[in-house]
């Protein structure tokens, strides 16, 4: 416990990169959108059918020969009937497994640091202990993760809403 800690273990500095990456993740879109407002064409008001580029002077391209760009299509195939389609709720059950096992990984990752941190030389007296509870408790939780998707496949997917 008088321990002294140096700077790269102080509780500050493990959070340091964890806050460089977030303003980094926000910063980096903004950035784009930026440089894209900056960049695009835009209509002109005038003529709403010409979009010209104000970085590129002269660039103008007339849209008035493609009637087709205003209406809506996938793939390049003509939209047939309505844009409201019913479909069941079952096809997201494959989803909702791969989402709860990747977050179940991410736990399954953190029981290992766990039981290498009780391991390593510079462990506690009870830090052994203390890593079979938290290993014990992982099992616990994957035990309940695997009831459930066992019970999604009992009812082969269909999940009623």
């Amino acid at each position: 416990m008088g321990e002294i800690m140096s700077g790269l273990e102080s509780v500050p500095s493990a959070y340091l990169s964890i806050g460089f990456l977030t303003v980094l993740g926000i910063i980096m879109p903004l950035t784009n959108f930026v440089i894209t407002w900056f960049v695009r064409p835009r209509v002109d008001p005038a003529r709403p059918h010409i979009t010209r580029s104000y970085l590129l002077e002269g660039y103008e391209r007339d849209h008035s020969l493609y009637p087709r760009r205003l209406t809506t299509f996938e793939c390049g195939s003509e939209p047939v009937g309505d844009a409201m389609i019913q479909f069941h709720f079952q096809y997201y059950w494959y989803a909702i497994i791969f989402l709860v096992f990747d977050v179940a990984f991410m736990f399954l990752v953190l029981g290992g640091v766990v039981a290498s941190d009780a391991t390593s030389p510079g462990a506690g007296a009870g830090a052994v202990e203390e890593a079979k509870s938290a290993l014990m408790l992982l099992g616990v939780f994957f035990t309940i993760i695997s009831l459930g998707v066992w019970y999604v496949f009992r009812k082969r997917g269909r999940i009623y809403i």
